[in-house]
């Protein structure tokens, strides 16, 4: 096994267009997945709450996102941070969105974990085609 030093990663902030709520929002940490049953996206969004998520497929972009109730942190005086508050944001773009079945997508949000997947459509799976002799 190969020996790897861990170090904290700084959270990135969004950048880019002007947000419209107030508040930061940041980069939340992904994992994605791609197979012959579709995609599947892991995102890190500590404190969200579930009421609070919003999980979006328009065109060819996937955005999730997620709010943090910015009031429970105000007159909060740590002594050493490095869990930055605010909002997430993170958009994807899919090149072919079509090859996805948008009705069949499914979402769900366990222990600051949002899991998203995204089927790929019946049409766009790979078909074995049987042989007939003669």
């Amino acid at each position: 096994m190969v020996r790897q030093e861990l170090t904290p990663k700084e959270k990135q902030e969004l950048k880019g267009q002007e947000q419209t709520r107030p508040g930061r929002f940041y980069v939340p940490a992904v994992d994605i997945w791609e197979d012959e049953d579709g995609l599947t996206v892991y995102a890190d969004m500590p404190g969200v709450d579930p009421g609070k998520l919003s999980v979006e497929l328009d065109a060819d972009a996937l955005t999730l996102g997620g709010e943090v109730a910015l009031a429970d942190y105000e007159g909060f005086a740590p002594l050493y941070t490095e869990y930055n508050v605010g909002h997430f944001q993170r958009r994807f773009s899919i090149s072919d969105s079509s090859a996805y079945d948008r009705d069949r997508i499914q979402a769900r949000f366990r222990e600051g974990v949002l899991e998203v997947m995204v089927p790929r459509s019946a049409s766009s799976k790979p078909r074995r085609i049987r042989i007939a002799s003669a």
